[in-house]
């Protein structure tokens, strides 16, 4: 893959750890004030010492004027698609335009069950997946009632509304090969994490959303790729992939862009080391984007 030319952004990924809710509020408050773009937010709500990841990101958009919020990605088995959409619009209309969706198929299983949740096969997770997107946007759809006829979401002559007040985005974070090719026909974005989806993966997974674009009549390049990416901001010391000095930050990043298509990139740091946020914001995230816009003019 080589670069598709979007607007590069950044974020912060911090942890809705109940016990250092402030120090969370802080870490998205330094988001806005560096002009990050995003935060966002993982939904695991089995995990017992998280907060809800939907209160937490109402509480997050109250708290900031600039910077866009979006969870990272929301837990479909246990979040009826029609009320995510309507949860989703109200955030989008309380915030000025400022909320994303970023949406998952569901993982450990075991854990949503003893919640009361669906215990899916992979393949009815990534067909509830597919409906998912479509009862969201037909949620969305303004129109007067809708129907459809789903396996898993069906709707019979719902109530839309209210539409959001933006053209929010459907951000998929999703692997398997079925999905990728539903990613391309029908999302907006793909949001894998670096630690699933290692670079020397992302070339496949590329080739696969493109064909599902193609396969659609869509362009490849009106979908925004995302990575949350992990590592240590040293002074010099070097220690692998995204563990090293801001210099090689840059150099490693770039190489996301040029070289396998990645457009924005999600930062979080061990124990949501607040120090390591800010040299991310401070010196990092600034030299990326004047290298971005070297690398782009020079390539016109």
């Amino acid at each position: 893959m080589s670069d598709y030319g979007r607007p590069v952004e950044f974020g912060m990924f911090p942890t809705p750890d109940a016990a250092r809710t402030e120090h969370v509020i802080a870490l998205a408050e330094l988001a806005d004030r560096e002009g990050l773009d995003l935060v966002g937010i993982q939904d695991h709500p089995y995990q017992s010492r998280f907060v809800d990841t939907w209160a937490l990101m109402a509480v997050v958009l109250a708290r900031t004027e600039r910077v866009r919020v979006f969870p990272d990605v929301a837990n479909l088995p246990l979040r009826l698609p029609s009320v995510m959409a309507k949860s989703a619009a109200s955030l989008d209309i309380l915030s000025g335009g400022r909320f994303e969706l970023g949406l998952g198929a569901g993982a450990f299983w075991e854990a949503m069950a003893a919640m009361g949740g669906p215990a899916r096969t992979p393949g009815e997770a990534a067909g509830a997946l597919d409906e998912a997107i479509d009862v969201i946007r037909l949620m969305w759809s303004g129109e007067r009632s809708v129907r459809y006829d789903g396996e898993h979401y069906p709707l019979a002559g719902a109530h839309p509304g209210p539409r959001p007040v933006h053209d929010m985005g459907i951000w998929l974070g999703v692997m398997g090969p079925r999905l990728l090719n539903v990613l391309g026909r029908k999302a907006d974005g793909w949001c894998p994490s670096v630690s699933y989806v290692p670079p020397p993966k992302l070339a496949d997974m590329q080739r696969r959303i493109d064909d599902g674009a193609a396969a659609a009549g869509r362009d490849p390049r009106a979908i925004r790729r995302l990575y949350n990416v992990f590592g240590a901001i040293t002074d010099g010391q070097t220690g692998g992939f995204l563990v090293g000095p801001p210099r090689m930050w840059v150099e490693q990043i770039m190489a996301l862009i040029v070289d396998h298509g990645m457009d924005t990139f999600v930062f979080g740091a061990e124990a949501d080391d607040l120090r390591q946020h800010q040299r991310w914001a401070a010196e990092v995230v600034p030299a990326v984007r004047e290298e971005v816009a070297r690398y782009r003019a020079a390539s016109t």
